[in-house]
């Protein structure tokens, strides 16, 4: 192990070696020419704050799970993680209803799930750790293994339900990382026991304050704001313009469109155009939905981008530079009700790409579903396949739309009734479709080659 950091990581391995021992993951075997062994690796990582402040140094000792044999020794792999829709979601129940929340933790997560009895897994010993002969024959999943993420979910559910206080509180959980939400702070720290008592090393971290590389601070109004300064930061640190000389911009893209531009000058950045991008992806899904649409721009062109694609990445990055303290604020409505205003922008590269590019006759469908007149899903990108008027543009658009619709009325419905909170009439839609176009409507007799 060599680094600037060895000695932080080296200590991280041999804490995560005394859990899982501590934790009955294993039992040491001798090696047989039967056996299926799985290769096992070590991954490290430096954790930080939503702020990119350095968190703690992480080791996790994990299996190749990309040498397991269907049928032979994994099964089923399925295992579902909330969606920020669901979070968002009673975020704003917090603020409407005045819940109390925790988020908790769970260490070594996946080694609480229970490997089945048909399930024989053999791995190497760590890195590090290993004696001549042995091997590791599990008795429950460890990072790597493609039932690991089943199996933790299926050990997380039964614990919860099984809980006395389950009615009382409600629990979103991506992965390892949960949320919890309740009337009376009690019921959280009573299902925090019970949760101990079943093994899980569950810690506790106060009110909900940061999830998911995501801040979220109340207002003195009781209001509640998103913000992901850290990765901002990293995202202006990447493109170069985290120094004060870098020039802001107030709009994150340009009026005209960002085309393919196939015979202009490569990219001059040495950073990479699609981790950027990436990032940006991330930020814009979550709390800046102000740059979906340009971010989406620049996600076209991921695989041969041009410097104007680079150069309306760093035009997105000085917006971001110009409104570093802004973030999404949370500010519901007292009715919990559901809005959503889809949109279509007919062949908008239509004079701007060559005719005998398909792409020029795409449109782009653009959304924004609200829960009590706060943002909760927003979406732009293009669509998949040629409309030809606007009419069909509008209908693809809003067809796309109520995909993310229904299941959003439905969730709330359902919240809203366990909670006790009443709910406007969603049985009802009102559809309006504009038919005005300055564009010109003869993609349907030219036919791109």
């Amino acid at each position: 192990m060599s680094g600037p950091f060895k000695e932080e990581y080296w200590k991280a391995a041999v804490k995560e070696i005394k859990t899982l021992e501590s934790m009955d993951v294993w039992e040491v075997v001798d090696r047989t020419d039967d056996m299926n062994v799985i290769d096992s690796i070590w991954a490290f990582k430096l954790k930080r704050f939503p702020d990119g402040m350095v968190k703690k140094f992480k080791a996790r000792f994990s299996a190749r799970g990309d040498q397991q044999l269907e049928g032979v020794d994994f099964f089923e792999t399925y295992a579902p993680v909330v969606q920020w829709t669901t979070v968002r979601l009673m975020l704003i129940l917090e603020i409407l209803l005045q819940f109390k929340s925790k988020q908790g933790d769970v260490a070594a997560a996946f080694v609480h799930g229970k490997l089945e009895n048909h399930e024989k897994v053999h791995i190497e010993m760590p890195l590090g750790f290993r004696q001549q002969g042995k091997v590791l024959k599990l008795k429950k999943t460890l990072y790597g293994l493609r039932q690991s993420p089943r199996a933790f979910w299926k050990y997380l559910t039964d614990a919860m339900v099984a809980a006395e206080c389950n009615d009382k509180v409600t629990a979103v959980a991506f992965v390892d990382d949960i949320l919890f939400w309740s009337t009376d702070e009690a019921y959280i720290n009573e299902l925090g026991s019970q949760l101990r008592k079943e093994g899980f090393l569950l810690e506790e971290e106060g009110d909900a304050a940061g999830y998911l590389g995501v801040e979220m601070t109340k207002t003195e109004e009781g209001l509640l704001e998103m913000k992901q300064t850290g990765l901002i930061d990293r995202v202006l640190d990447a493109l170069g313009l985290d120094t004060k000389y870098a020039t802001s911009k107030w709009t994150p893209a340009e009026g005209k469109p960002l085309t393919k531009d196939e015979t202009g000058e490569p990219p001059q950045s040495s950073s990479s155009y699609s981790s950027v991008v990436g990032m940006l992806l991330y930020l814009a899904g979550h709390t800046r939905p102000d740059i979906a649409s340009a971010v989406n721009c620049c996600a076209r062109y991921m695989f041969n981008p041009r410097l104007s694609h680079e150069q309306a990445l760093k035009r997105i990055g000085r917006y971001l530079k110009a409104t570093l303290d802004k973030g999404l604020i949370l500010s519901p409505s007292g009715t919990l009700k559901v809005d959503a205003y889809p949109d279509a922008d007919f062949a908008g590269l239509y004079g701007y790409e060559s005719n005998s590019d398909p792409a020029c006759a795409k449109s782009c469908t653009r959304f924004l579903i609200t829960v009590s007149d706060c943002p909760m899903v927003w979406v732009s990108k293009l669509q998949t396949e040629t409309a030809l008027s606007t009419m069909e543009a509008e209908v693809n658009a809003l067809a796309h739309c109520c995909r993310e619709l229904f299941p959003v009325i439905d969730i709330v419905s359902e919240i809203g009734k366990t909670v006790g909170l009443e709910t406007d009439n969603m049985s009802t839609m009102h559809v309006s479709i504009h038919e005005e176009c300055q564009v010109p409507t003869d993609v349907r007799e030219r036919k791109p080659v």
